[in-house]
């Protein structure tokens, strides 16, 4: 990898003051790079170090006082860090995220004609469609830090405690220039007219929208749950930018692939496509899981995972019953379901199919007479 030396001696400085925000901001685009040049698994490991926590040096005192659950004297809120992961996102998804970006980017511009950016945008879809990971983006992008609250850990069995750590988050972020997440909105933010919940949970409502209202126009908050008709009314019109993301198209599933699986390879662009048709349903986590999970059979054993053995995978992730990658021999029961699953969702010919799952011709027309039979 090429060294960038600006950025070499800036993470060291930071490491000498245990400047931790510094270190794992600087790790993160160093990381990225790493990513860029293809050394994802470098990147990745960069990564989980940067995951840990840092350990302030004694000489310098230094350490930044995150606000603290006064029970349990956790962390309210964590910095993350930007991610190596490529977002790929297409249609209206990505055209009101670009939009949202460029006015962060012209906020002093916005600001000096009267206008206000209200600078908020919810996330909602299912999970695993990369809500964490676009705000992640969006931080990099605007290069600020970015912190994130996971608002279903801040609820406290103490009377008042639950209200008081949200107005500690909402305290904490305005003086830092950076993008708030706050993740799992739907924890707190419920409807406040629900006759089941009790009336601490309503004033946590209210103080959420306190926080939000108070936050001044140059503060990026991006909110994210995966229920969104249970968030409140009032929580939505304090999100002017919202954008649900749903289960990636075939396009989107294809890129996936031939990133996380074939690391752009172009001869292997048609399997791509097959791996994309028969993965239909999976969420982005699915397949880049399954993906890596591939590459890391194929590193330790020293041997290709086989086509056959992840297409086996990917059928096995749409039923809910994941399945470990392994380059073990088919048996029987393996070439019936990949035959099935190829016939079904693959687009492909028998002769295609044969060759895939290795079996004859009339074995596979075989397997199917005994699929549609019963």
């Amino acid at each position: 990898m090429e060294v960038d030396k600006s950025l070499v001696t800036a993470l060291v400085e930071a490491a000498m003051t245990a400047d931790y925000t510094a270190v794992r901001r600087l790790g993160g685009q160093i990381a990225k790079r790493m990513a860029e040049q293809n050394d994802l698994e470098g990147a990745k490991s960069l990564q989980n170090l940067l995951r840990k926590r840092g350990v302030p040096l004694q000489t310098s005192g230094y350490a930044e006082a995150l606000p603290r659950d006064a029970g349990s004297r956790l962390p309210l809120i964590e910095e993350g860090q930007w991610p190596t992961t490529p977002i790929m996102l297409g249609g209206e998804a990505g055209q009101t995220i670009s939009q949202f970006i460029e006015d962060a980017q012209h906020i002093g511009l916005l600001a000096e004609k009267g206008v206000s950016a209200r600078l908020g945008l919810l996330l909602y879809g299912p999970p695993g469609t990369g809500k964490t990971l676009l705000a992640g983006h969006i931080a990099a992008s605007l290069r600020r830090p970015l912190y994130v609250a996971r608002l279903d850990s801040l609820i406290s069995s103490r009377l008042g405690e639950t209200a008081k750590n949200i107005r500690g988050i909402f305290e904490f972020v305005p003086a830092r220039n950076a993008v708030l997440f706050l993740d799992e909105m739907d924890a707190i933010a419920k409807l406040r007219d629900d006759r089941h919940e009790l009336g601490e949970l309503k004033r946590v409502v209210n103080t959420v929208l306190q926080g939000l209202d108070s936050l001044t126009d140059d503060v990026v908050t991006v909110g994210a749950t995966n229920h969104p008709h249970l968030l409140d009314p009032a929580i939505w019109r304090r999100f002017p930018y919202k954008v649900e993301l749903t289960l990636p198209d075939e396009d989107v599933r294809a890129s996936m692939w031939e990133h996380f699986l074939f690391l752009g390879d172009e001869a292997r662009k048609d399997d791509g496509r097959l791996l994309a048709r028969v993965s239909d349903g999976l969420n982005g986590a699915d397949i880049e899981n399954i993906a890596l999970a591939a590459r890391r059979r194929a590193i330790l054993s020293n041997q290709d995972a086989s086509l056959a053995h992840i297409l086996l995978a990917v059928g096995a992730s749409r039923t809910g019953s994941p399945r470990l990658l392994d380059n073990r021999e088919l048996d029987t029961a393996d070439k019936r379901t990949l035959t099935g699953l190829l016939h079904d969702k693959g687009g492909i010919s028998q002769s295609d199919i044969s060759k895939i799952v290795g079996v004859s011709r009339q074995m596979v027309h075989r397997y199917l007479k005994e699929t549609l039979d019963g």
